[in-house]
């Protein structure tokens, strides 16, 4: 988020505060932090407002228990956290807020195909079709692109050097994974079908 910025002038440490206020303080400029980026924000990022050697992971959790009740939630999503609307609230966002470009909109073999590349990536149409028995279109493989949910991958060392798939950071937040390392064993996805799409979860600047 701000790796690339000079520090801003701010009190980290606030030692004038009392220690109940000084928590409660760092626990707000976390809150702002998360509410103004439309990205998952990383720990060392969230260290930049609070005191040193103060803990940002206590901080979140203690802010996450604040915002019980709320609409919203704190997710820990791509290598950070940010707010995501509950998805119980989906259906009411759904009926009254323009979230269209936030919908992932994909069918079921969308999905299947998302998650052949999650689990095989890099991978190449060519593996895409021998896993799934037939040619995956331009057209499907052009609909995971525009929704962010993939990119391009290193070329694959076959001939032709074609090229290859792999998820993003988008892919991570659409379905509120922390890392690929959360995605479920592929043995659960077997004994469940075909892996369906998640509620619309919306995560941005305004939860």
């Amino acid at each position: 988020m701000a790796k690339d910025r000079p520090a801003a002038q701010l009190d980290r440490e606030l030692p004038d505060l009392p220690p109940e206020l000084r928590w409660r303080e760092w626990m707000r400029r976390i809150e702002a932090v998360l509410f103004a980026s439309a990205s998952p924000v990383p720990r060392d990022d969230l260290a930049r407002v609070v005191g040193q050697g103060a803990s940002v992971d206590l901080l979140v959790e203690d802010l996450a228990a604040d915002l019980e009740g709320r609409a919203f939630e704190i997710a820990q999503v791509a290598g950070g956290w940010m707010f995501c609307t509950r998805a119980t609230y989906a259906p009411a966002i759904r009926a009254a807020a323009d979230v269209g470009d936030q919908l992932l909109d994909l069918s079921e073999f969308d999905v299947a195909v998302l998650a052949a590349i999650a689990y095989h990536q890099p991978i190449t149409r060519d593996g895409l079709k021998d896993i799934f028995g037939k040619e995956i279109s331009r057209d499907l493989i052009g609909r995971l692109h525009a929704r962010g949910l993939i990119g391009t991958g290193p070329r694959s060392p076959r001939r032709g050097a074609p090229y290859t798939f792999v998820t993003t950071e988008q892919f991570l937040v659409a379905f509120g994974l922390e890392s690929l390392r959360d995605l479920p064993d592929r043995e659960q996805l077997v004994d469940a079908g075909v892996m369906g799409v998640p509620d619309q979860v919306v995560c941005s600047q305004q939860a």
